[in-house]
């Protein structure tokens, strides 16, 4: 026997065996060229405690089993999981029975809950809601006991398991659902096809649109296998949640080699398909990507981006993204004082070596001798008819003249107030009052200006002096002048007349 790994203990309870000798070179050597011939081959390998084979490519620290494990010869059971240590978990038809109850008790129990009377549970776990009076006094309605759930051991994925207690066989319920509605499809069908046959009221036009209306019932069907739809097959409606399959894809529109290019990464195509159709690009239906990516804004913020890269150069500090309203009125300043530097340069050169005479245009009628505009003359040279500026046409009447005003009503604009420009009065149905209105209203303006006591006199406002009882102040209306200048000036009037 061999006791190289026999522990002292085993070795004093089995005297048969003998105390470990050292090994000699010669028994080594032999040890060696088994241990070579079963790697060629050539020598049967190793055989442990139960018949199997042991590599004899597996090096010995792996091999050897440690003293304390008890081996009597070669053996790898050390390397294997040992039952003893390892954890026996549910097996996957094992699970917690959801939604079963057991019997109804007909009379409160002692030990149950006092609230619904179930004999698994008490008062305080109790899921019910809190009767007025419990269960426990009235002995009514008692709730059934919950079903006494097993004990089970499950690993990572078992308590994770979204199929754990599913009965295959609740499934059959909806097969025969769906079936039943498919054969009352079917049934519809087919009493609808009869129908046509034996009326002979629809044409064959009417059939193709009943059946682009209607359609086939498996349409749907086919629909649901097209990606990017969604099919409620409780509503029949089929949503699109990506582009419209009748839209041309860009790569169709030209099928051209060397027409467009196409980048599929990007799904995006720059240059036009149909430069080559003589049209221009608000013709056409897609003119490609850049048509769309300089339309709108884009020159000018591409502009002003520009115009940011080069000021920075020149030791500006301004950022577009960062400071947009200071970017835009360099811009503009910029702009400005371009204009005004072209301005006077060409300015300058005209005034150096002259020639502005030639650079005024003389009119169309000089230049063509001819023009579509119809004009009269007189003898004389004057314009009779024609030439006029179009007149504007509005719902309201214009040009019309009432009460003696020689201007119409709107013409004159003072102190947020409109008016007549003949006699600068502000009320509409006013009598025209010509020159001598426009010095009442001058007077008036200015008499608001005017201290209110004058130079040496008393003040308004001294009882003792008796001014204001002896001089009255004349009424005045809204606009500040007096009523004895207005009738006088009408007095004027009619007497003129």
């Amino acid at each position: 026997m061999n006791t190289t790994n026999t522990p002292v203990s085993e070795i004093i309870k089995s005297k048969e065996v003998d105390e470990p000798k050292k090994q000699s070179r010669e028994d080594w050597r032999k040890a060696k060229e088994l241990e070579e011939a079963r790697k060629a081959g050539t020598a049967p390998a190793a055989v442990d405690e139960e018949g199997k084979d042991i590599n004899p490519h597996i090096p010995q620290y792996i091999s050897s089993a440690p003293w304390y494990f008890g081996a009597k010869g070669p053996t790898l059971k050390h390397q294997r999981p040992q039952p003893e240590k390892q954890r026996e978990f549910s097996q996957i038809n094992d699970y917690y029975s959801r939604g079963e109850f057991e019997g109804r008790a007909s009379k409160y129990r002692k030990g149950a809950c006092e609230n619904c009377g179930a004999l698994t549970h008490k008062k305080k776990d109790c899921l019910e809601r809190p009767r007025k009076v419990g269960a426990k006094f009235t002995n009514d309605d008692i709730a059934p006991d919950e079903k006494d759930l097993p004990s089970l051991k499950l690993d990572y994925d078992g308590k994770r398991d979204r199929w754990n207690g599913f009965d295959p066989a609740c499934y059959h319920g909806v097969i025969e659902e769906y079936r039943k509605v498919e054969e009352a499809k079917r049934q519809l069908k087919e009493d609808r096809l009869k129908h046509d046959i034996m009326s002979l009221e629809t044409t064959r036009e009417r059939d193709d649109s009943e059946d682009e209306v209607d359609g086939d019932e498996d349409k749907y069907a086919d629909n649901a296998d097209m990606p990017g739809t969604k099919v409620d097959s409780k509503q029949r409606i089929t949503v699109r949640n990506l582009r419209i399959r009748e839209d041309v894809a860009k790569y169709l529109r030209n099928l051209d080699p060397n027409s467009a290019y196409y980048d599929p990464k990007t799904r995006s195509m720059r240059d036009n398909p149909y430069k080559n159709s003589n049209k221009t690009p608000e013709e056409l239906h897609f003119a490609g990507d850049n048509f769309v990516r300089y339309s709108g804004d884009t020159q000018k913020i591409a502009e002003a981006q520009l115009f940011a890269w080069q000021a920075y150069e020149k030791g500006v500090d301004v950022h577009l993204q960062a400071e947009p309203t200071k970017a835009e009125l360099l811009n503009k300043e910029f702009l400005s004082k371009e204009d005004e530097f072209r301005l006077s340069m060409k300015d300058s050169i005209l005034e150096r070596y002259g020639g502005e005479e030639h650079l005024q245009v003389p009119p169309k009628e000089l230049i063509f001798a001819q023009t579509e505009d119809y004009v009269e003359y007189s003898r004389h040279g004057e314009v009779i008819r024609g030439g006029e500026k179009p007149i504007i046409r509005s719902k309201y009447e214009e040009h019309v003249l009432i009460n003696n005003h020689t201007s119409v009503w709107g013409s004159f604009w003072k102190d947020f107030q409109w008016g007549y420009k003949c006699c600068h009065s502000f009320i509409k149905n006013s009598y025209c009052t010509g020159a001598s209105g426009k010095d009442i209203q001058l007077m008036s303006g200015s008499s608001l200006l005017m201290p209110a006591t004058t130079a040496g006199g008393p003040p308004a406002g001294n009882a003792e002096g008796g001014a204001a009882e002896d001089t009255k102040e004349e009424e005045t209306d809204g606009r500040g002048a007096s009523t004895s200048s207005l009738a006088a000036v009408q007095k004027e009037i009619v007497s003129d007349n």
